[in-house]
């Protein structure tokens, strides 16, 4: 079994470094999935409202016969623009997600997306605060949150957000938020930490590190994130991939090796959607 080490969220809540993904995954193939990686050794598994999977992958944790108290379940809130996110809306959704997991609490619940253009999120935020203080969510954050974003709740909120998870891989570092991150005690979280397709698994440098450690071109980018502190959450539905993935402490990166990846930002090229447009 793999040790996989903790973050100390802001709040004191425990969450371990590395998660299991289900971006993608239907819910009727989600019980299978994410049984397999909870009998690998995941012990964090990462939904949301709008994957349409959380009853599958709810079946998979009550499923697994292990102690609720050593699973950390994530999942968010879907904040569309197909309703006004008043404290009901928000409260209904959130009931709603428990409802289809089958708990009675989560660990993490995040706001998907920032949706500036809308200008509610600090209003949802407020309800967060409600939801936290209920213990129904261990902790609340956000996700895919920039910068100036995270300014707008903490000049308006008390509580800040105890993770933002943001497309993060070696070929979109996110150097700036990652500062701020520090700098309020915000854990990163990084979806797509492999990047979405081949292209970055099968880059000179990337390769060229893995052959150096005998390991996978995967493996090498999940260890790149582990030792910049980041939470990853890798997503796979095959299983000797999903074992892979969490098979990433039996080896180290030197300097070198963590320069070579560095490299690969330079250019800051996104893959996924701009929170400052994404309005879907």
């Amino acid at each position: 079994m793999h040790q996989v080490p903790n973050i100390r969220l802001n709040n004191g809540t425990l969450m371990p470094q590395l998660g299991f993904g289900v971006w993608q995954v239907p819910d009727d193939e989600a019980e299978r999935v994410v049984g397999t990686a909870l009998e690998a050794g995941y012990r964090s598994v990462d939904t949301a409202a709008v994957y349409g999977n959380e009853r599958g992958t709810g079946r998979a944790v009550t499923g697994s016969g292990l102690p609720r108290e050593e699973l950390f379940v994530t999942t968010k809130l879907w904040n569309g623009p197909d309703r006004r996110w008043d404290r009901d809306a928000v409260l209904r959704a959130f009931d709603d997600s428990l409802g289809r997991l089958g708990l009675d609490h989560v660990d993490l619940y995040l706001i998907h997306w920032p949706r500036p253009m809308r200008d509610d999120f600090l209003a949802i935020w407020k309800t967060f605060e409600e939801i936290a203080a209920s213990g129904r969510a261990k902790a609340v954050g956000v996700s895919n949150f920039r910068p100036a974003d995270l300014e707008r709740l903490r000049a308006e909120s008390p509580l800040v957000p105890a993770v933002n998870q943001v497309e993060l891989h070696p070929l979109f570092p996110q150097a700036e938020l990652r500062e701020l991150h520090a700098s309020l005690g915000i854990a990163t979280e990084a979806w797509s930490p492999l990047g979405q397709g081949k292209e970055l698994l099968e880059l000179p440098a990337v390769t060229a590190v893995a052959a150096r450690h005998g390991r996978s071109a995967a493996q090498v980018v999940l260890r790149w994130h582990l030792q910049r502190g980041t939470i990853v959450i890798p997503k796979s539905v095959t299983p000797s991939r999903i074992r892979e993935n969490l098979d990433v402490f039996g080896f180290e990166l030197d300097a070198e090796d963590l320069a070579a990846l560095d490299a690969l930002g330079a250019d800051g090229r996104r893959i996924g959607p701009d929170p400052a447009v994404f309005d879907v």
